[in-house]
């Protein structure tokens, strides 16, 4: 029994000499801090717009389509109707396609996004990652993903190592 005790007691003694440090951060209070952030959010934003309004234009046209042929609908024969019909048709189409192109899944907006946005990611990983072996930490959580923390201590919070290591901390502030 005794063996028992010492060996639980080494075991025990060993794995808390060996415990991991664990921290978190707010990449999203860290991108917000970030003038390369801002810049490629606003022309993402900008393109967003731009594509929009082109959406917007081409449902306008479609819909002033459909308001012609109602308007003009006793005049025409059937095959005449039938005939604007499947151009109403073929400009919705159309209209879908493009939606689907621009914000589909993999479409340009989402591209453009990834480009402008992965570097300045990459930056925050790059520097999250210096933090981690500098401060000897084996995990660290990010805080503004959809991991949910119900209660977190501020003394793992290094999300100012991480401003820090990028440059964007503030000089009048002192590190936890």
């Amino acid at each position: 029994m005794k063996k028992l005790v010492i060996l639980f007691l080494a075991l025990f003694s060993f794995s808390i000499g060996y415990s991991q440090k664990f921290g978190y951060v707010d990449t999203d209070y860290v991108l917000s801090k970030m003038p390369e952030y801002k810049e490629a959010q606003a022309e993402i934003d900008q393109l967003s717009l731009g594509w929009q309004e082109e959406i917007q234009e081409m449902a306008r046209k479609i819909k002033s389509m459909y308001s012609e042929l109602q308007a003009e609908e006793v005049l025409l024969t059937a095959d005449m109707k039938k005939e604007r019909l499947d151009e109403i048709a073929t400009k919705e189409t159309e209209l879908k396609e493009y939606q689907k192109k621009i914000f589909g899944f993999e479409g340009l907006f989402f591209l453009k996004k990834k480009e402008l946005i992965k570097p300045v990611q990459d930056q925050v990983f790059d520097a999250v990652e210096r933090v981690c072996k500098e401060q000897r930490l084996a995990i660290i959580f990010d805080k503004s993903g959809d991991l949910v923390m119900i209660y977190t201590d501020p003394r793992h919070d290094y999300t100012d190592y991480v401003l820090d290591e990028l440059g964007l901390g503030d000089p009048n502030d002192v590190i936890k």
